[in-house]
């Protein structure tokens, strides 16, 4: 029953996002318990990178119980604390603040589902952990022109490049959200180009284009032809500089990309995929935008996660240590 069990959870978590995945031993108790706990990843979180980050923490506390032979109903809340202590060695406080997250849901599900009695999580407390700036790299406006005039737009995958690091920066948008994007999630209103951006929780949401992003995105139509194919991916893979398929972009080829085009541009600062949403938002600010405007266009749902991305503070800062002069 085990091994059927393990083989069916690991192709509906595969199905899900999750892949190579199997029951923890610690959650495969019996089919119950482990029927239980994958269908906690495929009918409780709809996020795929959530379910692979709780995936993660999960697999890990197992581990973690198995080293030490409990079984899931002897695991008790000075287990779960110890082993929260032993996170705290080896990793940083938001991670152990999510791993714990991941624990306490998983327990929660399993006591709802009449599995365990009580959650051994619940009294647990984690790290406390204060943020009032965010960490993600910041390009200046300067940097910002300079990368974009950089890209080489003669070849096709430069126009690309460019549409898709424009879209990232005018918009705010997450990287997740640009790669899942169609054709028609680019369409003309009011004589002016919009972009529909589904982003986190199901949400969509609609901004008209900068005239800058407006054009870039004209000139991929223009030379790709997309525009006669509404279902269409709207940034595909490339090879040899030439579309090979329908195939949307992964995280991490959008990640290589961004670097080499940084690097090649001559810029020092080391960027991912966020700094482009941070960067914008930080510009938009400079020049007079309103929080609660970049809180919408950045679709946070709290004006305090978008302040994080707000890093005009550190221009005062450096105009401020240049003061001391020896």
């Amino acid at each position: 029953m085990h091994d059927d069990l393990t083989a069916a959870s690991s192709r509906q978590l595969a199905a899900i996002g999750v892949t190579n995945a199997h029951v923890p031993a610690v959650f495969l108790r019996d089919a119950d318990a482990g029927r239980r706990f994958w269908e906690f990843f495929t009918a409780n979180i709809r996020n795929k990178n959530t379910r692979r980050a709780y995936f993660v923490a999960a697999s890990q506390f197992s581990a973690w119980c198995l080293k030490r032979r409990l079984a899931l109903e002897a695991i008790q809340p000075i287990h779960v604390a110890a082993y929260i202590e032993h996170l705290m060695t080896t990793h940083a406080k938001p991670t152990v603040k999510q791993h714990l997250a991941a624990i306490r849901m998983l327990f929660d599900w399993l006591v709802t589902g009449q599995i365990i009695p009580v959650n051994p999580a619940h009294a647990v407390r984690g790290p406390k952990h204060s943020v009032k700036k965010g960490k993600t790299s910041v390009l200046t406006a300067e940097e910002m022109r300079t990368l974009l005039d950089s890209i080489d737009t003669a070849k096709l995958i430069g126009v690309r490049d460019r549409a898709l690091i424009a879209l990232m920066g005018y918009t705010f948008a997450r990287v997740g959200a640009v790669i899942q994007m169609k054709v028609e999630d680019y369409y003309i209103q009011n004589r002016r180009g919009w972009v529909r951006l589904h982003e986190k929780g199901g949400k969509v949401n609609e901004l008209p284009c900068h005239h800058n992003l407006e054009q870039s995105l004209e000139e991929w139509f223009s030379k790709t032809g997309l525009s006669v194919e509404p279902n269409a991916t709207l940034f595909p893979t490339m090879r040899h500089g030439k579309l090979t398929g329908r195939q949307p972009m992964a995280q991490g080829e959008v990640y290589q990309m961004i670097r080499r085009r940084a690097a090649a541009a001559g810029i020092a600062t080391k960027i991912s995929c966020h700094s482009f949403r941070a960067t914008g938002i930080t510009v938009y600010l400079q020049n007079g935008g309103k929080l609660e405007v970049a809180q919408q266009m950045a679709c946070h749902e709290s004006a305090r996660t978008t302040g994080l991305y707000d890093r005009r503070n550190d221009a005062v800062a450096l105009d401020e240590i240049e003061r001391v002069v020896f």
